[in-house]
């Protein structure tokens, strides 16, 4: 086994979920994430954790969902005993094949994300952290040579992750003392509210409400939406590519999309209920151990140089206490590049120019 792979599980259960002896964990294993699996169970073992292992397959959920009437029982309640009563969920994703539900319909895939809305609180209620085990497979959607793929993979997960989260608590504490953020660029002019809100310091620990592996971005849930986004970054949705979408916003919902490719897409994931039309979230990337799109959200939402939008549901820990966010079935990311000629302001200071933040070497221009 590539002690890379080792390194990968004991961060996974030592820095970002952090087990302790006793707690009951659910680990989710991909289709191709058994090595990360058997070094997970290993570092779960050393710590006097208890194990139950679930296995998730791309192909498996095509083959049921297929079949299916769609008429989904809503929240099946021996799954929900599982998560009720787990402690911590390891994701550990790993496809074989990217687009394994590609010709499923997607009216089917909302209708199955809809009855299971119970059973998504209570997962997210736990220690959860997703991770990814790079395949082939994953290797090839990234357009990338295999050992290629995993130098980048383990490049953004093995971080110094305690100096990265002091670096970007620099940007954590201007979005959390902000009242309005200005995105600005090529087909580009969006603001937001992000008044009252906290950010997270996503620094890959459950310990600063982070739950993504590898992770390195800053994120806050956005309110008031006006304007249009243009997402340069491809990406994969329900097992379609999807290119160049534009959204445009007023009075904080989505009043009209296009997409340069799959376009169908966006409308399935927008009409999945009323929350799927607003904003959930705004990040930020700042790990620069992924320096190029992969296709893979795990990863590319975290790419330094890059804003993020997700349509749908909103994190409580980015939330007042007792102030409901956005609701939705979904939480579907878009990413940007802010590269060359593009601006994130807050309250008319702006904060990064050109994809570098005016804390960073190579930033020009007044702030």
């Amino acid at each position: 086994m590539d002690e890379r792979v080792r390194e990968h599980a004991e961060t996974l259960v030592e820095w970002s979920a952090r087990i302790e002896r006793g707690d009951d964990v659910v680990v989710v294993v991909g289709e191709g994430a058994h090595d990360l699996a058997v070094a997970t169970a290993e570092k779960l073992g050393e710590r006097g954790a208890n194990l139950l292992s679930t296995y998730r397959s791309e192909e498996i959920q095509r083959a049921y969902l297929s079949a299916h009437d769609g008429e989904f029982t809503d929240d099946p309640e021996y799954e929900l005993a599982l998560y009720e009563n787990a402690d911590s969920v390891l994701i550990l994703g790993g496809q074989r094949n990217t687009a394994a539900t590609a010709d499923v319909p997607g009216d089917r895939q909302s209708a199955h994300s809809r009855s299971r809305e119970a059973i998504r609180e209570a997962r997210l209620a736990t220690d959860w952290v997703s991770t990814v085990h790079p395949t082939r497979a994953l290797a090839q959607q990234a357009g990338m040579s295999y050992p290629a793929y995993q130098d980048l993979v383990y490049g953004a997960v093995l971080r110094d992750w305690e100096e990265l989260a002091g670096e970007m608590a620099q940007l954590k504490d201007i979005l959390d003392a902000g009242s309005e953020v200005h995105i600005e660029g090529e087909g580009t002019d969006l603001t937001m509210s992000i008044a009252g809100r906290s950010a997270v310091n996503s620094a890959a620990s459950v310990a600063y409400d982070s739950h993504n592996l590898p992770s390195g971005e800053v994120f806050t849930a956005p309110a008031d939406t006006e304007g249009v986004v243009t997402f340069d970054v491809p990406m994969t949705i329900r097992g379609k590519r999807v290119r160049d979408v534009r959204l445009e916003f007023s009075e904080g919902e989505v009043v009209d999309y296009a997409a340069a490719q799959n376009e169908g897409v966006v409308g399935d994931v927008l009409s999945t209920d009323a929350g799927a039309k607003r904003l959930g979230e705004l990040g930020v990337g700042m790990n620069r151990g992924i320096d190029r799109p992969t296709d893979s959200i795990l990863f590319d939402e975290k790419m330094a140089g890059t804003v993020h939008l997700a349509l749908g549901r909103a994190y409580d820990a980015c939330l007042p206490e007792g102030e409901a966010g956005n609701d939705s079935a979904v939480h579907v990311d878009l990413i940007r590049n802010m590269g060359e000629g593009s601006r994130l302001v807050v309250d008319g200071e702006v904060v990064q120019r050109d994809g570098r933040f005016r804390w960073e070497d190579g930033f020009t221009g007044p702030a």
